[in-house]
């Protein structure tokens, strides 16, 4: 995420990450969205994770605003973030987030 962003100019928050999904809120692993490739948590079947991308057209830097929920950039520019639930399955990746190609269309 980190090489492919940063060569098209974006910089990539650092202070949130991905996910692991379970009975809890935000647990273990944590996936981040930069790094070095090959040097994050082992993906294994059976995980549900949370990829959640947040880039800024400024530096990554973040800060949180008095009602202590709502981020914005630490510099003032833009931001955008997203997220999707990939489950690990013996089929590899399946993303479970996104509509079915026969279903998009309704």
């Amino acid at each position: 995420m980190q090489e492919f962003s940063e060569s098209r100019g974006y910089s990539v928050v650092r202070q949130y990450v991905g996910h692991g999904i379970g009975r809890a809120m935000h647990e273990e692993p944590q996936i981040p969205n930069y790094g070095a490739a090959g040097r994050g948590p082992l993906i294994r079947q059976g995980m549900a994770l949370a990829i959640e991308p947040m880039l800024n057209i400024g530096g990554w830097e973040t800060r949180q605003l008095s009602d202590g929920w709502t981020v914005v950039t630490a510099d003032g520019s833009l931001s955008a973030h997203f997220e999707d639930t990939v489950a690990i399955t013996e089929d590899g990746p399946q993303v479970t987030t996104r509509l079915a190609p026969e279903r998009e269309a309704l």
